[in-house]
């Protein structure tokens, strides 16, 4: 390692004070970031990087902001109904997220009354916080020094280390380099330095090294691979999932069902669906007799493991008996809070 690398994480001659420095100047004015002067509300850190996950942060922004506004601290949202928080979480993705919001808000007030935890420990004792999560909050909301690696870090600690083996098995190195340049002081400035970093300089594509605060200690780009690491691994074919989903109409209500609480989109308000299989299951497990009219169009959603393609039937019978669900007005569809596959189905569905 050369004298650059080599440096204190603290020293006024390293990496983390450059990059300390640049943030100083460039850092990203975010609607749950403390500002200069002002105390990290840890309530606001942890519903953002719970939010941010697999989410950008333009999408964040106004739904972060609409949230702390109905349920702006831990004892609002501890207090919320189940159904109100999975209903504003719709299209955020990852609806197990919200569940553990839940759960983890109301762990908070039952028993740290109504305090975070201020240490990655207790942090990552609570439900839902991951390693990522819990160091996340505990450097930027408590200063506490915590090694936080996301997917923007992963990106800049490859290159600026030249870490060459494919992700995710460089996933243990690139973190025990971010652990070597993590400071004592300012872990939490740190972290969101580096997301800043590679959110608009050493982005995935053309990064712009010539302006970057790292540049000097970056061996990727003395080697002139930046734009090639991290590498990763070659992505497996997902799988595809094949089912239907139905439209029952009358007088401008249209019939939705509760989805399980356990599986796919938990807890969810969506239109009724037969099952997902490897064929097209056609009007298998269709909600009531019909007649039925079957579309000639699909919805194509990708889940993390398999790609869902959803037929669309329209029916204006009844839905059966035993089948448990509500009516709810078309007009007001976007209150339902329904997932986004369901509600680019139902926007197909109701124009027809």
């Amino acid at each position: 390692m050369d004298a650059k690398h080599s440096s204190s994480p603290d020293s006024t001659d390293g990496p983390a004070a450059r990059l300390l420095a640049w943030y100083d100047r460039h850092a990203r004015d975010l609607p749950w970031r403390a500002r200069p002067g002002e105390m990290p509300d840890p309530y606001r850190v942890w519903l953002s990087e719970v939010m941010l996950q697999q989410t950008t942060v333009a999408a964040v922004g106004p739904r972060f902001t609409a949230w702390v506004e109905r349920w702006p601290d831990i004892a609002s949202l501890a207090a919320a109904p189940d159904e109100a928080i999975m209903a504003a979480w719709a299209g955020l993705g990852y609806y197990a997220r919200a569940r553990n919001l839940v759960k983890a808000a109301r762990a908070v007030v039952a028993e740290h009354g109504g305090q975070f935890p201020a240490t990655e420990a207790g942090l990552r004792a609570l439900p839902g916080l991951g390693a990522y999560t819990a160091a996340a909050v505990a450097a930027i909301a408590f200063g506490e020094r915590a090694v936080v690696v996301d997917a923007n870090v992963e990106r800049v600690v490859a290159r600026l280390f030249a870490i060459a083996t494919p992700l995710p098995a460089a996933r243990p190195a690139i973190r025990a380099a971010t652990d070597r340049i993590t400071p004592q002081a300012r872990a939490g400035d740190f972290a969101q330095a580096m997301m800043d970093l590679g959110s608009a300089i050493c982005t995935v594509k053309k990064p712009q090294c010539l302006l970057c605060p790292l540049a000097v200690d970056c061996r990727a780009r003395v080697e002139g691979i930046a734009d090639t690491l991290p590498a990763k691994a070659p992505r497996k074919e997902r799988p595809s999932r094949h089912g239907t989903a139905f439209w029952i109409e009358q007088e401008g209500q249209v019939w939705l069902v509760r989805r399980p609480a356990k599986g796919m989109l938990g807890g969810m308000r969506a239109l009724p669906t037969g099952p997902w299989e490897d064929e097209r299951p056609g009007l298998a497990g269709a909600p009531g007799q019909g007649p039925w009219v079957i579309l000639n169009d699909t919805v194509v959603h990708g889940f993390t493991h398999f790609g869902l393609e959803l037929a669309l039937a329209k029916s204006e019978g009844e839905p059966d008996d035993s089948a448990a669900g509500e009516w709810w007005p078309v007009a007001d569809l976007e209150t339902a809070g329904l997932p986004t596959v369901f509600a680019r189905a139902a926007d197909r569905l109701k124009r027809v």
